[in-house]
């Protein structure tokens, strides 16, 4: 399983106090995009405040426009809404999706709870049609698990 390695990195990167979360978390992007070859785009949305909306955090891949998602808009959007992981195996098939490239096939989006509120999320965008499976979704949980550990 590709998953399994990938573990300890998250940790170390986690654990490390030296450098700041943002850094943190730019690093675990970077390590996402470049072990998992369906990882395409791989970045971090975070609530805006008390504001119902997303921004944009630490990412790795294609330059986006859609740094600032109102809740409901987009899959982003809606797992804000929904607080559940929200897997879409053909973003074609969405009324509701925002386009970021043309190449995206597929996106996984898993949220981050902290003391039980939904505070962001992970999203990842694969230019590869239907790759995501309950693996991604468990490994992604363990990857948002540990990130609310240090925000």
């Amino acid at each position: 399983m590709m998953f399994e390695p990938l573990k300890p990195h998250i940790e170390t990167i986690v654990s490390n106090p030296n450098n700041s979360v943002n850094k943190r978390l730019l690093a675990i992007c970077k390590l996402l995009e470049a072990s998992i070859p369906h990882y395409n785009w791989v970045g971090f949305y975070f609530r805006n405040g008390k504001k119902e909306e997303l921004i944009l955090g630490p990412y790795v891949g294609a330059p986006t426009d859609h740094t600032i998602i109102p809740f409901g808009k987009g899959i982003c959007g809606q797992v804000a809404i929904s607080n559940k992981n929200f897997v879409v195996p053909d973003v074609t098939t969405q009324d509701n999706y925002i386009a970021c490239s043309i190449t995206v096939k597929a996106e996984i989006v898993i949220p981050i709870f902290v003391n039980g509120k939904n505070i962001g999320q992970i999203d990842i965008d694969s230019n590869t049609p239907d790759p995501f499976t309950e693996a991604d979704e468990r490994f992604l949980e363990f990857v948002c698990t540990k990130v609310a550990s240090i925000l």
